[in-house]
């Protein structure tokens, strides 16, 4: 997903058409909760003039994410619509209009773009729809997972006396 100026000048006053799938497995060296990536497919236009380059992009995939509960592997689809403008000319263009990015060198590279429009989709917590799986232990040395209505069933042994104090009146 990289062009340089002189390749999207030939588009100058046209539209460039853009449909490419990437991967995207580098954005689980940043975050780690992200267990897999599907590829990435992008699609979309460009829009070139002589102080600007806009993309308009809609972007698909999907990410592996842990069930906050579980821990088991959660599917979770991505679709997202940006407008992303690199400014050729920074002096000639309101910089407080939109979000723009600076072209560095003569090349613009959308990958660096689009991990951050990914990473950003990342929800705070994920849960899986499945309730069967068990992926978290429910048990362990000293402790274990104890279901709400069976910790209210159950009387501590140390207060079991006080239970039958109200049983003689």
């Amino acid at each position: 997903m990289k062009w340089t100026l002189s390749q999207l000048q030939k588009y100058r006053s046209k539209e460039m058409p853009i449909d490419e799938t990437v991967n995207m497995d580098g954005i689980m060296k940043i975050d780690p909760n992200i267990r897999r990536v599907s590829p990435i497919h992008i699609v979309g236009r460009t829009d070139i003039d002589s102080t600007k380059v806009t993309f308009h992009l809609q972007i698909k995939g999907s990410l592996v994410l842990p069930c906050s509960r579980t821990l088991v592997d959660v599917d979770y689809p991505i679709n997202v619509e940006t407008t992303e403008t690199f400014l050729l000319k920074v002096s000639e263009y309101e910089m407080n209009e939109e979000e723009v990015h600076q072209v560095n060198g003569d090349v613009i590279d959308l990958e660096p773009v689009i991990s951050e429009i990914l990473l950003l989709e990342v929800p705070m917590q994920v849960f899986s729809e499945d309730t069967r799986e068990e992926g978290a232990p429910q048990s362990g040395n000293d402790w274990e997972v104890i279901q709400e209505e069976d910790q209210q069933k159950k009387v501590d042994p140390r207060l079991a006396g006080l239970a039958k104090f109200f049983e003689n009146e």
